[in-house]
C-alpha cells in the first residue's frame, strides 16, 4: 500500500512538473471588497476556481486595499512574467492603462471598464438587463406597489442599475413607485453598512417594501434591515439569496465568474484577443438567481414573467435603457 501511494505521488509530481511547462501563468487581483466579501469579488474569485478545478491549472492573486496600490501590484503581478492578469473592478482601470504600457507582452483584462491598449481585454456588463428581471420580481411581490434601491457610490454604473430597476417594475406593474438613494459620492460609500441600513429603514418607513441593494459592503446593511423589519431584500453580484433565506426576494447575477473564467479559458486556448467585450442577458453575463433559498417566495406565476421578460430582452422585442448611453433614465 505505501509503495503504490509513493508511485501515485511521484506519478502526480512528474505530471505538474510536464504540464507547468506548456500551462499559462495566470493571475486575478481582487478590488477593495477582498475574495470573499459576498458580493462582486468573491464571484471572480469563484471563476477562478472553477478554472482550476476544470485544468488543474492554478493561479496568482493579490488584492488591494486602497486604488492607490493598483499600480504597485499590477506591476508585481506582470514582473513575474505572466500570460495574463486580470483586473477586479473599474478603480483599477487607471492602473491596468498605465501598466499595460509599460509591459507590453502581458496581457491585461479589466472587469467593469474600458481601457485602451493592444494588450488589454475589457468586460463591460449589461447591468441594465438583469436589474430589468428583478425589477420586475420586485413589482410583482410587492404588496404596497412602492420599491425600492439602495445604490452605492453614485457613478453612472450605479445608476444603471436603478433605471433598469425602475423599469422593470414599471413594466410589470406601471403604478408602481420606485425610491431610489445612493450611499455616497465617494468610494466610502461602498463600505458603510450603517448607511446602507439607514437608508433601507427610511424607504421603509415610507412605504417600501422591497428594496434592491447594489451597494457592495454597504448592501450588507440594507438587507440586514430587510430581515429585520421583515421585509424583501433584493441582492447583487454574487448570489446572496443564501444569505438571509426567505428575505432575499432573489439576486441580480452579474456573471464575473463567467468573465474571469473566460478570460483564463481563452489564454490557454490561444484564442484570447484585446479590445471590449460586452455581456449581457443573451451572453451569459447577467442573470437572477431561483434556488432553494427562494422558491417559496418566487410564486410560478412571477418566474413565468420573469423568464418572458427575459426571452423578450434576448430576442430584442424588449430593449432596456442603459443609463450610461441615455445619461437619463426613461421612468
Amino acid at each position: 500500500m505505501k509503495l503504490k501511494s509513493i508511485s501515485l505521488a511521484a506519478t502526480a509530481a512528474l505530471f505538474t512538473l510536464g504540464a507547468f511547462a506548456a500551462d499559462p501563468k495566470l493571475a486575478v487581483v481582487y478590488g477593495g471588497g477582498g475574495k470573499f466579501d459576498k458580493s462582486f469579488n468573491q464571484s471572480a474569485y469563484e471563476g477562478a476556481e472553477r478554472f482550476k478545478k476544470e485544468t488543474k491549472i492554478g493561479y496568482l492573486e493579490a488584492q488591494i486595499t486602497a486604488d492607490a496600490q493598483g499600480e504597485q501590484v499590477l506591476r508585481s503581478m506582470a514582473r513575474k512574467n505572466v500570460d495574463l492578469v486580470v483586473s477586479i473592478g473599474f478603480s483599477m482601470a487607471n492602473a491596468v492603462a498605465t501598466v499595460s504600457k509599460e509591459f507590453p507582452k502581458v496581457k491585461f483584462m479589466i472587469i467593469d471598464d474600458e481601457v485602451k491598449g493592444d494588450n488589454v481585454n475589457s468586460v463591460k456588463f449589461k447591468e441594465q438587463e438583469g436589474s430589468y428581471l428583478v425589477g420586475v420580481a420586485a413589482a410583482l411581490a410587492s404588496k404596497s406597489h412602492k420599491v425600492g434601491f439602495v445604490g452605492g457610490m453614485d457613478i453612472p454604473l450605479i445608476r444603471a442599475f436603478g433605471c433598469g430597476y425602475a423599469q422593470g417594475a414599471k413594466a410589470a406593474d406601471a403604478k408602481t413607485e420606485v425610491t431610489q438613494n445612493m450611499v455616497g459620492t465617494t468610494p466610502a460609500a461602498w463600505s458603510d453598512p450603517a448607511k446602507g441600513g439607514e437608508l433601507a429603514r427610511a424607504q421603509f418607513d415610507r412605504g417600501v417594501d422591497v428594496v434592491f441593494a447594489a451597494a457592495g459592503g454597504s448592501g450588507m446593511g440594507a438587507l440586514q434591515a430587510v430581515k429585520d423589519k421583515n421585509k424583501l431584500g433584493i441582492g447583487v453580484d454574487s448570489n446572496q439569496n443564501p444569505l438571509f433565506p426567505g428575505f432575499i426576494l432573489t439576486s441580480m447575477l452579474k456573471r464575473v465568474d463567467n468573465a474571469v473564467y473566460d478570460g483564463f479559458m481563452s489564454v490557454k486556448n490561444g484564442s484570447w484577443k484585446p479590445g471590449v467585450t460586452e455581456k449581457g442577458l443573451k451572453e451569459g453575463g447577467v442573470d437572477w438567481a431561483l434556488d432553494e433559498n427562494n422558491r417559496k417566495l418566487i410564486t410560478p406565476a412571477m418566474e413565468t414573467r420573469i423568464k418572458q421578460a427575459s426571452q423578450d430582452i434576448q430576442s430584442g422585442k424588449v430593449k432596456v435603457v442603459d443609463y450610461r448611453a441615455a445619461n437619463s433614465c426613461p421612468v
